[in-house]
């Protein structure tokens, strides 16, 4: 026989927080790298900023050292913070990242729902071509980065889905530093099809081997490196 209920005691918690000047900051400045507005290599100026953004300098150097931290802008001695530069060596570390995941994520799908992935990826692809039909190629990238995400999320995996937010601010530079790389972008429109596509029809080799062929394009476009190895077909992925 149980004895009567007893509440059980909360420890004690700190209030939450708002939002706070540097993290706004941090945020603000965090999207206009990430969307391209401010490019990379360039230089960050405290005054320029803090008046931009209508805040103290206090907050905003408090702010921009979260984005060091990051790694998204970096500090040289007697001359200030730049964004940090997309590298060779960067671009292919971080899409070597990206591989590891986004074929994860495609074997998972593989074994779960590729019909609701393929259904889900195909409405992103849809309106990748609705804005390249209008000539927009910024709304192209953000279908492209979309489309990404949407992959990822349909594995259902929180872990994996940590490990992709890790790389989107970089994710989203490189996409938009492809935009010129692409005489039409039909043929952007079309990679994507055809990997959303594979989950219905072709099988998790055929995924996986798109999605690898995809990454190595635009390494090499970004790059000019050979279209290298990102590793070899993810281990259990269903044969096609």
């Amino acid at each position: 026989m149980t004895g009567p209920w007893r509440p059980v005691a909360v420890p004690p918690l700190r209030p939450v927080p708002r939002e706070s000047t540097p993290s706004i900051v941090a945020a603000r400045i965090r999207e206009a790298i990430a969307s391209g507005d401010i490019p990379p290599g360039s230089q960050l100026g405290e005054v320029e900023y803090a008046a931009q953004l209508g805040v103290s300098r206090g907050p905003l150097r408090e702010g921009l050292q979260r984005l060091t931290q990051e790694g998204l802008l970096v500090a040289h001695r007697n001359r200030g913070l730049f964004v940090v530069e997309m590298t060779d060596e960067r671009v292919r570390d971080l899409y070597l990242a990206r591989a590891a995941v986004e074929r994860a994520a495609g074997d998972r799908i593989h074994q779960t729902d590729p019909d609701q992935a393929s259904q889900a990826l195909l409405e992103v692809v849809e309106d990748m071509a609705d804005a390249a039909a209008s000539g927009d190629v910024r709304d192209v990238s953000t279908a492209d980065i979309r489309f990404h995400q949407v992959l990822v999320d349909q594995a259902h995996s929180p872990q994996l889905s940590r490990f992709h937010a890790t790389l989107l601010t970089e994710t989203r530079m490189c996409i938009h530093l492809l935009e010129p790389t692409y005489a039409v972008d039909e043929e952007r429109v079309g990679e994507h099809r055809e990997i959303a596509r594979a989950f219905a029809r072709g099988g998790g080799r055929r995924t996986d081997a798109l999605l690898v062929r995809h990454m190595r394009d635009a390494m090499h476009r970004l790059t000019g490196s050979p279209r290298g190895s990102l590793g070899p077909p993810v281990a259990g992925a269903q044969p096609s």
